[in-house]
C-alpha cells in the first residue's frame, strides 16, 4: 500500500470534536444513544482537560443529591416522574456541562432576562401552562434538549454564559393517560409542562411542580 497516512490530529482538534459531540448529545439524546453516550463523552472531555476527578465528584454529587440511582440518572428521573424522559436525563448531564465550560448555549440570558425568570418561575408553575405559553412568556430557550418536533417531550434550559449561574430548565411532556393501550397519538396537540427545575438540596426539591405535573408525581 503506497501514499502518505493522514495527518495526527492536534489535542484541540481532538477537545474541539469531543465539545462538538457532546453537544449534539445533549441536545438530541435519543439519537445519539441516551445515558450512556453522555457518560463516555464527558469521560473523554475530563480527559482531554485533565480534570478526571472533578467529573468523578459530579457523579459522587449526582448520587448524594439522590439524581443518580443504581440505574444512573434514568433512574432518578423514572423514580422523580414515573416515567423514562431521556430529555430530563439530558439535562442533569448539561448542569455539570454548563459549570465545566463544556455547554455551548444558543441563545445566552442577559442576567436581567435571568434574573426575571428565576423570580417568577416557581409561582409561575402555580398554574398548568404548554409549550405555547412557555415560549409566550419566556422566549426561546438557551438550549434545546429533545426533538424540535412540536409533539414530542422536550426540556427548555434558560441560562446566562456566566457557569455560575445555575441553569433553570422547564420539562414539557406529552404522553398518553395511565393505562392507555397506546403511546400514540399524544393526548395534547402540544408538550404541556410538567415542572420547572433548577437547584435544590436534593434531586427532588430541585422540582417545581404544576398541577398536572404534581398530580403525576405523587401518583408513582
Amino acid at each position: 500500500m503506497t501514499g502518505d497516512s493522514a495527518p495526527s490530529r492536534s489535542g484541540r482538534e481532538v477537545r474541539d470534536y469531543l465539545l462538538r459531540q457532546t453537544n449534539s448529545t445533549l441536545r438530541r439524546p435519543a439519537m445519539f444513544g441516551g445515558e450512556m453516550a453522555l457518560r463516555l463523552y464527558f469521560d473523554a472531555l475530563a480527559f482531554a482537560d485533565g480534570c478526571e476527578q472533578l467529573w468523578r465528584e459530579d457523579i459522587d454529587a449526582l448520587r448524594s443529591r439522590g439524581a443518580f440511582a443504581p440505574t444512573g440518572v434514568t433512574g432518578a428521573v423514572e423514580h422523580v416522574l414515573g416515567h423514562r424522559a431521556d430529555d430530563v436525563v439530558s439535562s442533569v448531564y448539561a448542569e455539570i456541562a454548563h459549570v465545566r465550560t463544556w455547554l455551548v448555549l444558543d441563545q445566552p440570558l442577559t442576567p436581567a432576562r435571568y434574573d426575571r425568570l428565576r423570580d417568577a418561575i416557581e409561582p409561575w408553575c402555580a398554574q398548568d401552562r404548554s409549550h405555547s405559553d412557555v415560549l409566550a412568556e419566556f422566549g426561546p430557550p438557551s438550549v434545546l434538549l429533545g426533538g424540535s418536533n412540536p409533539l414530542y417531550p422536550k426540556t427548555f434550559a434558560y441560562g446566562t454564559a456566566n457557569p455560575d449561574d445555575p441553569l433553570v430548565f422547564l420539562h414539557l411532556w406529552n404522553g398518553t393517560a395511565p393505562g392507555s393501550a397506546t403511546s400514540w397519538p399524544p393526548d395534547h396537540a402540544e408538550p404541556q409542562l410538567l415542572a420547572a427545575r433548577c437547584g435544590g438540596a436534593t434531586f427532588r426539591d430541585g422540582f417545581s411542580f404544576t398541577p398536572r405535573g404534581a398530580t403525576g408525581s405523587r401518583s408513582r
